[in-house]
């Protein structure tokens, strides 16, 4: 397995300044610490950078144009994949032509670095740019279908019911050949396996959800990405799940970075984003089911360590993270998206945990082996058909694991 990380651009109230010159210098310095940050990211080894396409949030994802970022992205770093997580498909936010245009040329920026994950964003989003949120869906798939046209084609013409596009050369044309592996982002088992049924990478972006039930959502992808009919001619059947993570010397130091207020601003602030902008119409306890533990938080029953108890997070010393990390290999996760910087977590504690992640679990994971470059880019490969025989290798790493543990333990007693 392969660990990535992954940027939105925080900006956290309070911005402790009148408006505009708090949220100024808060985006100003936000967007600093992430260049260097990645730079840091990509010496440390990390397999994948991806940044969020947002528009309209508050405090959460101040990234609405990753194109731009990606390519400053280029120009630092050596080695690490440049991830849209996501290119928002749907034509009333981006049309095809433009999306061909900027994801290529980051990868030419980049020399081949691209993975292009495909999105539809949520309803807040989509009535802001007067998306047709019923056929959000197949909109998004007919512009997959165009991008990929623009790339292979010299020229391309295309009069179909979402695209009126006269004959043109788009360029420029990527590196990669024929073009970057396609992702989709998907929250449910549903959309999961639609994304394996078109021959697309799984973005897992499920928020706060144990390793056991995306397991279940892991199996339903392989089982559908088995009989696919790929809407492009690259197979990508690679799995990337997201998860909070903090890395820290010791467990005392991760509760002096003050991580688990940090991991509570980031469940309130999305949770109140959410029951706003995108559950208002909802009754009481609909919205209390969403979200269930900003009730027991107020009430004083709720502490957010149970996340990381729950196997819903990974926060912890290096061996702590280390046997949270193994339980995403065991499901068969390809890349482990690591989100860091959460809450008012400080640059200098981010820049801590990219450090001794890439210092004490990246190497560990590059013993075992990884699938990632197995046959993620072949356009004929079968997918699916390696999964029983890598989730018992995974298997075996844990066990290795623990036995490194044990010997570490009886050295220091």
């Amino acid at each position: 397995m392969k660990l990535d990380i992954m940027y939105e651009i925080d900006a956290p109230k309070p911005w402790g300044k009148e408006h505009p010159y708090g949220q100024r210098e808060a985006e100003q310095r936000a967007y600093k610490n992430t260049l260097e940050q990645v730079r840091v990211a990509d010496e440390a080894g990390f397999n994948t950078v991806w940044l969020v396409e947002h528009h309209f949030r508050e405090g959460r994802s101040h990234c609405p144009a990753s194109d731009v970022v990606h390519g400053a992205f280029s120009q630092i770093t050596e080695q690490i994949r440049l991830g849209f997580g996501v290119c928002l498909m749907p034509h009333e936010f981006t049309p095809p032509m433009r999306v061909a245009e900027k994801v290529a040329t980051v990868d030419v920026l980049s020399g081949g670095r691209v993975e292009w994950g495909t999105g539809r964003s949520t309803p807040m989003e989509q009535m802001a740019f007067g998306v047709d949120i019923e056929r959000s869906k197949e909109k998004a798939q007919a512009a997959v279908k165009s991008v990929v046209g623009m790339w292979e084609s010299e020229y391309y013409e295309e009069h179909s019911e979402f695209l009126d596009f006269p004959k043109r050369m788009v360029t420029p044309k990527p590196v990669q050949d024929p073009h970057p592996a396609p992702w989709m982002a998907a929250t449910s088992s549903g959309s999961s396996e639609l994304a394996g049924s078109l021959g697309m990478g799984l973005l897992s972006f499920a928020i706060l959800q144990p390793v056991s039930s995306m397991a279940k959502t892991i199996a339903a992808y392989r089982g559908a990405a088995a009989k696919a009919e790929p809407i492009t001619r690259v197979r990508n059947d690679r799995v990337a799940a997201y998860t909070l993570a903090h890395c820290a010397p010791s467990a005392a130091k991760a509760d002096e970075n003050n991580v688990w207020e940090s991991v509570w601003w980031w469940y309130h602030n999305l949770a109140q984003f959410t029951l706003e902008w995108e559950f208002s119409h909802l009754p009481k306890d609909q919205q209390d089911a969403y979200f269930p533990f900003l009730k027991q938080h107020a009430d004083g029953d709720f502490d957010p360590r149970a996340f990381n108890d729950m196997d819903m997070i990974i926060v912890g010393d290096p061996d702590t993270c280390m046997d949270k990390v193994l339980k995403y290999e065991a499901i068969g996760v390809d890349q482990l998206i690591c989100y860091q910087t959460f809450g008012h977590l400080s640059h200098e504690a981010v820049m801590e945990s990219i450090a001794l992640l890439g210092k004490e679990i990246i190497p560990e994971l590059e013993k075992r082996g990884h699938r990632v470059e197995i046959h993620g880019l072949d356009p004929v490969a079968k997918p699916g058909a390696r999964f029983d025989e890598l989730t018992a290798g995974a298997q075996n790493s844990v066990d290795a694991h623990e036995a490194r543990k044990a010997a570490k333990a009886a050295s220091t007693s």
